[in-house]
């Protein structure tokens, strides 16, 4: 069954934005809400920036405004700020994702909607948000991350720093808790008929993401006798997150015939199967190690044994022994092949060029007994203008020309 309303069908936001933070509203919009772009004359630059370059729009913009429509608004002008207050009288957000004040300058304020339409909703996401000494700092992406603590530094053969490869964290996971803010707010809004403002920083959500690892630490500054470490090491306190993994045996990456896999038998009763299965007792005799969290650290005599062992399979062989005798084996993959991986291919069959202009992940949510609408394509500057005005705000023909003649429409 296909239902003909999707999830968030009947949802309006009017979006402001500037480059990546617009990705908020794109989980939105591929649930089915209406997202308004509005852009200036000269449009968003987003279309420029990045690589690659598909058919001379860039993936950034056709991936972050998938889904939405755009139309033209010189809000330098009263007759567009007037425009923009119409469009809000009816709409349920409004998304400001650039640096903040930007619509209170141009007198579109939460407190200027708000006395248009009291349920508005008006969300800000910007770089290092509102608040604090970095708020007017100019900013890109990899900033919140380097912030944050989550990029080390890498140098070259030259000696030279260098940025390391790695996934933006705060652009992403940024956009994604604030499309989960804005919902919280319409959804009380709907039923008090009280809209609120909230904002959001990225460099923040970078943080947030990295919550294990910062609370560690504080941890750490704790006597020993209140925080230690786990049973299985002895209490003897581990470097936090995935630094802690370093030493790792029974939990650890290990070359295959063709590639590697991820080794996780932490437990004792996974470990047991593992070596069951592959006739080798003789190890868990030796090393049986602890019921759980028990990752054989520092041990090498048996970290030389199973790189042996491990070598002596492929990849996918592995796997299928894994899944057979109940111990956890995992792929290792990487941003270029992950796509030919089966399950990847199960759970996100990518959109086509057809469909948005490049391939695209898909939203990764699967509601039961229902198929999510495929995303439009991202819109040209100011490519639904005309169509917007005229649905929502009932503007006939003629008027759409004198304001397209005065500029107002670019």
């Amino acid at each position: 069954m296909n239902r003909k309303t999707p999830p968030l069908g009947g949802l309006r936001i009017i979006e402001s934005s500037l480059l990546g933070p617009g990705f908020l509203t794109t989980f939105l919009s591929d649930l089915g809400a209406d997202v308004i772009k509005v852009e200036p004359p000269q449009g968003d630059y987003i279309r420029q920036m990045t690589w690659p370059i598909v058919n001379g729009v860039s993936l950034l913009h056709l991936h972050t405004h998938r889904g939405k429509r755009s139309i033209v608004l010189d809000l330098r002008q009263p007759e567009g700020v007037e425009l923009y207050f119409d469009l809000a009288r009816n709409a349920d957000a409004v998304v400001e994702a650039m640096r903040p004040g930007a619509l209170e300058r141009r007198g579109l304020g939460y407190e200027q909607l708000k006395e248009v339409n009291p349920k508005i909703v008006f969300a800000t996401i910007s770089g290092y948000g509102m608040t604090g000494p970095y708020k007017d700092m100019p900013s890109h992406g990899i900033a919140y991350d380097t912030w944050a603590g989550l990029i080390p530094p890498t140098y070259d053969d030259e000696g030279f720093c260098r940025i390391p490869e790695m996934p933006n964290i705060g652009i992403n996971i940024a956009p994604l808790i604030g499309a989960f803010a804005l919902l919280a707010g319409i959804i009380r809004a709907r039923e008090t008929g009280e809209g609120c403002r909230l904002e959001l920083a990225q460099s923040d959500a970078a943080a947030y993401m990295d919550w294990y690892r910062i609370e560690t630490w504080k941890a750490y500054e704790r006597p020993e006798d209140e925080v230690t470490g786990n049973p299985s090491d002895d209490y003897e306190r581990r470097a936090p997150g995935l630094a802690g993994m370093w030493e790792g045996v029974r939990y650890q990456m290990y070359e295959s015939s063709d590639g590697h896999v991820l080794f996780m038998a932490s437990e004792q009763a996974f470990w047991r199967n593992f070596c069951e299965a592959l006739d080798r007792m003789d190890l868990f005799d030796r090393w049986p190690g602890s019921k759980y969290a028990d990752h054989a650290r520092g041990n090498l005599e048996l970290q030389r044994e199973l790189r042996d062992i491990f070598r002596t399979k492929s990849s996918a062989e592995w796997l299928e022994f894994g899944d057979r005798v109940n111990t956890p084996i995992a792929p290792v993959n990487n941003a270029k092949n992950v796509v030919d991986d089966p399950q990847f291919q199960d759970r996100l069959p990518l959109f086509s060029v057809d469909q948005v202009g490049c391939e695209q992940l898909p939203l990764p949510v699967k509601f039961f007994d229902e198929e999510l609408p495929t995303p439009t394509h991202a819109p040209t500057v100011g490519q639904q203008t005309e169509e917007v005005l005229s649905e929502l705000l009932g503007l006939s023909g003629d008027r759409l020309a004198a304001l397209r003649d005065q500029g107002i429409l670019g």
